[in-house]
């Protein structure tokens, strides 16, 4: 059953699919009023007791929204985030936290700095400003959150877990915390308008350290006082299809790549404040994302 009500000048639905971690306010068309930004449908997963509780909490933003909670994309899969925080809870290793999930209206375009084999990416610069101010923003007024960037994380994978990094960076005193999961940081160099698709699977072209995501990242990876605190991980299984074989490999050379990148030129500390994951048998699906992001939830908000 759904029941429709008004939050902040935006129609909602709250509904209950029966997850002892808590309900859901769905936004259909979310849209801050007086922008030009189109709408678009944002889940929120909060805490079974909110209602009821004064407490305030950390929270999760996510990219991909239309996979996180229920079957959707590309490929009609779903991290079951519900489900993964409920069992945290259950077990008491994490703390309560409300779960924002972002659905995309042009993924290739919204998650991706740079045109990658055609003009129509390139747009995270906007969506990160979208992110940070207007859905941030209107999470922040209309919901008891702790507004601190060091209780605030951006999450996603594959091109999400590249458009959580960016936007991280871009906006560390609103975000700053990071999980990129299989992260697309190929985009820009492994692909661009002059190397095509095919070329993605030969070899690398250029570093990442002279890229433009790390030149574009640089003012808050240097600066000791907005220091990130970064979960990176990708599988190696390598067969299964074009996303094992060609996709995860990339995400696994340019994640190692920039696992070295961060220790060494911007004096991150493994498992204090950059956590990496090599998962055995990690796919470039969101079933191995889902399973990877009971260690993430407990880096961050363990108890």
């Amino acid at each position: 059953m759904a029941d429709k009500f008004t939050k902040g000048g935006q129609e909602a639905w709250f509904h209950d699919q029966g997850h002892w971690g808590g309900f859901f306010h769905t936004y259909d068309s979310f849209q801050v009023a007086g922008s030009d930004e189109e709408p678009r449908k944002i889940h929120i997963f909060l805490p079974r007791d909110y209602e009821v509780s004064q407490e305030s909490y950390p929270v999760i933003y996510m990219n991909d929204g239309d996979t996180a909670f229920f079957p959707g994309g590309a490929y009609d899969k779903t991290w079951n985030m519900a489900q993964v925080v409920t069992r945290l809870y259950l077990r008491n290793q994490i703390r309560k936290v409300i779960v924002v999930a972002i659905c995309p209206l042009n993924r290739d375009y919204e998650y991706t700095h740079a045109p990658v084999w055609t003009h129509d990416w390139g747009g995270l610069s906007n969506y990160a400003s979208y992110l940070a101010h207007s859905v941030k923003g209107f999470i922040d007024d209309n919901y008891r959150t702790i507004t601190a960037a060091d209780k605030t994380i951006i999450v996603g994978s594959s091109h999400g877990g590249l458009a959580a990094f960016y936007t991280a960076t871009q906006y560390p005193d609103q975000f700053g915390c990071v999980a990129a999961l299989s992260p697309s940081f190929w985009v820009g160099l492994d692909s661009t308008i002059d190397v095509s698709l095919f070329e993605l699977f030969g070899p690398f072209h250029g570093s990442l350290k002279e890229s433009e995501l790390i030149s574009t990242a640089y003012k808050t990876l240097q600066n000791p006082n907005q220091r990130l605190k970064l979960y990176l991980d990708w599988g190696l299984v390598r067969e299964g299809g074009f996303h094992n074989t060609f996709i995860e490999e990339r995400a696994t050379a340019r994640g190692r790549e920039m696992q070295e990148l961060l220790v060494q030129d911007f004096g991150y500390q493994e498992n204090e404040n950059l956590f990496v994951l090599e998962d055995i048998m990690g796919e470039h699906t969101e079933e191995s994302w889902s399973e990877r992001m009971e260690k993430v939830l407990s880096i961050f908000f363990g108890v």
